[in-house]
């Protein structure tokens, strides 16, 4: 009885000690799976923090985007902004571009602070608004490239990681091949056209021409997808690169390229912009009355219509090209609101806006963003005015421009800062020196291998007529002869480099449309021989009357010689 009680109580002690363990173990799996979820919880909200930063670093910079970026990277250095009242009239602008709470940022592990806070240890101040000055604009003079004391970025070593994460973008980093350039006018647009253009023409890609060869998208209308060719006819399925002058409307580009469309412009300080609009444009009615722009500004331009077509070259031609109602606002607070909106606007459609007083730093921006070579944006000035079509403008004709055209005058200020931001997120000022050295090197080099003279040449000295750019008003548009010694293949490089325009474009058309273009050939010739032949009739006909005139005054002459020859002395 003892033995069996003494063994109850073990058994007992051993089922009870049992249930202690396994209570103790499921315990130990429950914190387990707790803690899991904790850090699972916080890598979900560390990754998505990772996410919203690589992607605010890629994506194009705003002005509200600079002072979010600044608070989430703890950055200590100070990025200058340009004067406040060149951006005030910014405020207001949609916040959704920087999603996630306070909160969210807030919850952020420390291991993910660390990281980024070494990444951005030390950014430099940069020079936001490289404005040209009032009197070197007047002068025509360019600016630098970059100032003397410009700072350079002292880029913190890198660790195994971000070794990684360097080359993993590397790979990835794929070219843009869907692509809208508003090509707005006197802002060195052409040359952008060329490089699309030759880019496009060498990777096989489809461009969105105007309907019946046009060179342009019936501008000044706004743009509509029927003005394509191929669009009507359904001939074809996909457009890669839509880039001739059109006045710009987003909803019907949009029904005409893919979502994934990379869309960019050009901007050109006002000032030197009216000088050559008003040379190239001289026939336009606000213009053709005037001797210069100070006579221009003297009458107040009082020979300025906005009704009157053309007139639309005169004022505000930046805003006009957007797409946007140019006229020009009467008092402050209007034109506070208006700039506004205009510049709002267009940084909702375009995701890239150049300057073309830095046109080299431009290029080298443009080939990071398009992941493309430094061969294909690589170009020589096209549609360019010769020097001595040009002509210096006072300081206060400058400021008359500026007041004049203060839509346009706003959106350049505005974007010519945004430009630099976007510089120095994406390349910092000692790489984007280094590559516009590469980029000038290149273009000499190209120069010296395709150019006689090595450079360009006024129209009359241009050898091949088929290079012959347009001449339009009273500007002198340059062109280039090529060498005679080039073989095939750098002679066709060389030869795509310095196509103007409608040249180019009409090539191109050929290319995309052959059927359309030798049916167009083919009707041009009937419509020539039909005006020679008018012309032949015509030149007969009046031959013909000038015989019979003067036959008849002849013989009038005659008979009045007999009668005063029969009178009597």
């Amino acid at each position: 009885m003892c033995v069996r009680v003494a063994c109850c109580s073990r058994l007992r002690f051993m089922w009870f000690a049992l249930m202690v363990l396994t209570v103790l173990c499921v315990a130990l799996q429950m914190l387990g799976v707790v803690h899991q979820a904790r850090s699972s919880k916080d890598l979900k909200l560390v990754s998505e923090q990772l996410v919203r930063i690589s992607a605010d670093i890629s994506s194009p910079v705003r002005h509200n985007d600079w002072e979010n970026l600044g608070k989430r990277w703890s950055v200590s250095a100070a990025i200058v902004e340009g004067p406040v009242n060149q951006h005030r009239f910014m405020q207001g602008r949609d916040e959704s571009v920087n999603p996630g709470s306070e909160g969210e940022r807030n919850q952020v592990s420390e291991v993910a602070r660390k990281k980024l806070s070494s990444i951005t240890k030390a950014v430099p101040a940069i020079e936001a608004n490289k404005l040209l000055l009032d009197e070197e604009v007047a002068k025509g003079v360019q600016q630098p490239i970059i100032t003397k004391n410009s700072p350079e970025i002292q880029k913190p070593p890198l660790s195994d990681s971000d070794k990684y994460t360097v080359k993993s973008e590397a790979v990835t980093c794929q070219p843009k091949n869907h692509v809208v350039f508003l090509k707005t006018h006197k802002t060195a647009s052409s040359t952008i056209l060329n490089i699309l253009y030759r880019y496009g023409d060498t990777h096989n890609l489809t461009f969105a021409l105007p309907l019946n060869m046009h060179s342009q998208l019936f501008y000044p209308a706004f743009f509509a997808a029927h003005f394509v060719e191929g669009v009507r006819t359904r001939s074809v399925k996909e457009f890669h690169i839509l880039c001739n002058h059109m006045r710009f409307s987003s909803q019907e580009v949009r029904k005409l390229m893919p979502e994934n469309t990379f869309f960019f412009s050009i901007l050109r300080n006002p000032v030197a912009m009216m000088e050559s609009l008003f040379v190239y444009y001289k026939a336009i009615p606000a213009f053709r009355v005037v001797k210069s722009l100070e006579e221009f500004f003297n009458q107040d331009g009082l020979s300025y219509n906005a009704s009157v077509p053309g007139n639309q070259y005169a004022r505000n031609i930046l805003t006009f090209d957007f797409g946007l109602d140019n006229r020009a606002p009467e008092t402050a607070s209007e034109l506070a609101k208006r700039s506004s909106e205009v510049i709002a606007t267009v940084e909702r459609d375009f995701q890239l806006i150049l300057i073309s007083e830095y046109f080299d730093e431009s290029l080298v921006l443009l080939k990071h963003v398009l992941c493309w070579s430094l061969d294909d944006v690589s170009s020589f000035r096209l549609n360019s005015r010769s020097e001595h079509s040009r002509r210096p403008l006072s300081a206060e004709t400058a400021e008359r421009i500026k007041q004049w055209n203060s839509l346009d005058w706003r959106l350049y200020q505005y974007f010519n800062a945004t430009f630099w931001k976007r510089i120095e997120s994406t390349l910092g000022q000692t790489k984007l020196q280094r590559e516009v050295e590469l980029l000038r090197a290149k273009r000499m080099k190209l120069e010296q291998m395709c150019l006689q003279g090595g450079g360009a040449v006024d129209p009359g000295q241009v050898k091949d007529s088929s290079l012959k750019p347009f001449q339009y008003g009273a500007a002198v548009i340059q062109g280039y002869n090529l060498r005679l010694e080039l073989n095939n293949d750098t002679r066709q490089l060389c030869q795509r480099l310095i196509t103007p325009e409608l040249q180019y474009t009409s090539a191109l058309y050929t290319k995309q449309f052959p059927q359309l273009a030798a049916a167009r050939a083919v009707a041009a010739k009937k419509i020539a021989a039909s005006r020679n032949i008018a012309t032949h009739r015509t030149v007969k006909r009046n031959i013909e009357t000038n015989v019979h005139k003067a036959v008849t005054n002849n013989t009038s002459h005659n008979n009045t010689n007999t009668a005063i020859s029969a009178e009597p002395s």
